[in-house]
């Protein structure tokens, strides 16, 4: 299944292709998260503890993440000790440390993120479960996102929220499409048999422009660079941004 929506900066889409077609939400949930937890008031300097054991959705199990399915290595060499909100905020977009989601998604608190969700719009999307829930997982409890919601998403998001999506290392799928140092705002997400980027894309020469796509399907074989589904969205990305002198108009 893929879906795509393309859309002029906070104007209607131009090219929608299942755009209300749930997907498992994978790591597009951490924008939800980012804004729940950037919008809660929290003191971000704050330091917490750096703890790998969550409450369960279901509320009556925990789980823990594992290190080897994590893409980011830093906040596990904090583990024990503390770090602040600001910053494990940061790795969560930035490096899509799963780690740091749990944490913040902790403190935000899953009605916070749902309350994004709702002011965004939403028409199909809720993200109530930690990464690697084992437990929600096995209750039936799924993330789910769709490429409508992720573009009504991220054009509901503060500017400084955009700026620190603008830091996000992981460029193998809508950003690889583009050439190379345009500037773009975004998260992607993938496991084996997913893979989902949404950004905000500001071409020198015309109108930004958001664009979501959702692939979940065989080409995804879950790794973070060399993935054929990340080289399908980037080719998807390259025909968006030849058209980007007419998506206005």
């Amino acid at each position: 299944m893929l879906s795509l929506v393309v859309a002029p900066w906070r104007r209607a889409p131009v090219v929608e292709r299942n755009p209300d077609v749930p997907h498992d939400a994978a790591s597009t949930m951490k924008v939800a998260v980012l804004a729940a937890l950037h919008r809660g008031g929290a003191d971000l300097d704050r330091r917490i503890p750096v703890v790998n054991r969550f409450v369960s959705v279901t509320g009556t199990a925990s789980f823990a993440n594992e290190r080897s399915y994590d893409s980011d290595d830093e906040p596990w060499e904090l583990l024990g000790g503390t770090a602040s909100l600001r910053w494990l905020a940061g790795r969560m977009v930035t490096h899509s440390s799963n780690l740091a989601t749990n944490l913040c998604l902790a403190e935000a608190g899953r009605e916070a993120v749902a309350r994004v969700w709702e002011r965004a719009g939403a028409r199909g999307s809720d993200t109530p479960r930690g990464i690697e829930d084992a437990p929600g997982r096995a209750a039936g409890v799924r993330n789910l996102a769709t490429a409508g919601d992720l573009v009504r998403l991220l054009e509901s998001l503060e500017p400084e929220l955009l700026a620190l999506l603008e830091g996000n290392v992981h460029r193998v799928d809508l950003a690889a499409g583009l050439p190379p140092g345009t500037r773009l705002a975004g998260k992607n997400g993938w496991f084996p048999g997913v893979r989902h980027s949404a950004a905000v894309v500001h071409p020198p020469d015309a109108g930004p422009y958001t664009i979501a796509v959702c692939y979940t399907g065989p080409l995804a074989n879950g790794e973070d660079v060399d993935d054929p589904a990340a080289r399908l969205l980037a080719r998807i990305s390259a025909r968006v941004w030849e058209a980007r002198h007419t998506l206005a108009k």
